[in-house]
């Protein structure tokens, strides 16, 4: 509805789903996002487990 159509309501939720989970681990959505946005690439092309890049998991490391 406020978001101009479905796709973009779609990335939205998303978003903010990331952002509240941060929030519930203790995690700096800002501090997460910029690290991961990093790190993407790397995991990428050595084929790591991205599963590591959630905040949760992230939290731990």
């Amino acid at each position: 509805m406020f978001c101009g159509n479905d796709a973009s309501a779609y990335r939205a939720a998303i978003v903010y789903s990331l952002i509240g989970t941060c929030k519930s681990a203790g995690v700096d959505p800002r501090v997460l996002m910029e690290d991961v946005l990093r790190k993407i690439p790397y995991y990428e092309r050595d084929k790591k487990d991205m599963t590591e890049l959630l905040p949760r998991n992230w939290a731990k490391s």
